[in-house]
């Protein structure tokens, strides 16, 4: 007999509990008369299929071309083996699937599945093979790693995006989180917000870049889905087109970055939104520094800077059961709920 205090046994590397898994088979469907890995060359046919797929699964945002483009150049990604695209007799690219392994494997190893089915050639069962292509894919590629660790492979849907859960689900995947858009008006009055404790809020400068990842990192270590963001990683973002530091928001003790919120302007959305905004894309506290007010504290801080840059509104995503009751917080803010999407996952 055991309990809870008993240690899981050690896990086996990858490499034996999937055993040797062959490459599989490309796609097939009768409309797609052509499958083929994905090149760089196809940034624009790539950036054309995910915008008529943007207007339809979540028309309040869209994909911006300089993150397809990035994913051809990033130490992570091997498009070679990871990737596929489908076109069409005319020669229209009208799918394409994509698997990515997060950079970090030290404590567990996360796989995203990202296909893409052009609107109008949906419900023809297209999506179907280009979602077995990826799970099998992401298979192969997790049954190579000698590493004891546990995985786990993602596909992330919004709710309307009934088609890609019900795919998943025949699958195996189960729906195990759910994510909440929340938008904020500026020309609502923003609160005063003073934290406890030594720390300063300020704006972000490139400066603190490598603090502020060791406190995001700090910050997310207990959140669900969370692995570590590497360095070459949090370049891409924080060194990216879309950051805006002038927004952007942090905590200060000394040389200490000790809560952060991070945000970006992508001009491409306004249309869509019928909005201009700044999305949040992170906003944490280093777990030492908790129940201080600092997260409202730099969020607030933000706010009123994206007011006084003449932005309309903010627009962040959180986990519904967040251990930091962050859904709640930001509602006491002024944001309101939105849409919603799942994360529906596969362990091993």
């Amino acid at each position: 007999m055991t309990d809870d205090t008993t240690p899981a046994a050690p896990l086996a590397p990858l490499s034996q509990r999937l055993g040797a898994i062959a490459t599989p088979v490309p796609p097939a469907h009768a409309e797609i008369a052509e499958w083929r890995p994905s090149t760089i060359d196809d940034v624009d046919a790539l950036t054309e299929l995910f915008r008529a797929c943007d207007l339809v699964d979540h028309p309040s945002w869209t994909t911006p071309r300089e993150d397809i483009e990035e994913s051809f150049t990033v130490s992570w990604t091997d498009p070679a083996r990871d990737t596929l695209v489908g076109f069409d007799a005319a020669g229209r690219l009208v799918a394409s699937a994509a698997v990515m392994t997060h950079p970090s494997r030290d404590v567990q190893v996360h796989m995203y599945l990202s296909g893409r089915v052009h609107p109008e050639v949906r419900g023809r069962g297209i999506g179907r093979e280009v979602m077995r292509w990826e799970h099998e894919r992401a298979l192969q590629a997790l049954a190579e790693l000698d590493l004891a660790l546990p995985a786990a492979i993602f596909v992330y849907a919004d709710e309307g995006d009934v088609g890609a859960q019900h795919l998943a689900a025949r699958r195996g995947f189960a729906a195990e989180r759910w994510f909440t858009t929340m938008v904020r008006d500026l020309s609502i009055d923003i609160p005063e917000v003073q934290a406890s404790g030594d720390a300063v809020v300020r704006a972000y400068e490139p400066a603190l870049k490598e603090a502020t990842r060791v406190a995001r990192n700090d910050a997310f270590r207990d959140h669900w889905g969370s692995l570590e963001t590497p360095p070459e990683r949090w370049d891409t973002f924080v060194e990216g087109p879309f950051l805006r530091a002038d927004l952007s928001r942090v905590a200060v003790e000394g040389d200490r970055v000790v809560a952060l919120a991070l945000g970006s302007v992508n001009e491409e959305d306004w249309a869509t939104q019928g909005y201009s905004s700044v999305y949040i894309d992170l906003i944490g506290v280093t777990r030492d520094r908790r129940g201080r007010k600092l997260a409202p504290a730099v969020i607030v801080a933000l706010l009123g800077a994206a007011r006084d840059a003449g932005l309309e509104k903010a627009v962040l995503d959180v986990d519904t059961e967040s251990p930091t009751g962050a859904n709640n917080l930001y509602g006491r803010l002024g944001f309101e709920a939105t849409e919603r999407s799942v994360a529906l996952v596969r362990r091993y």
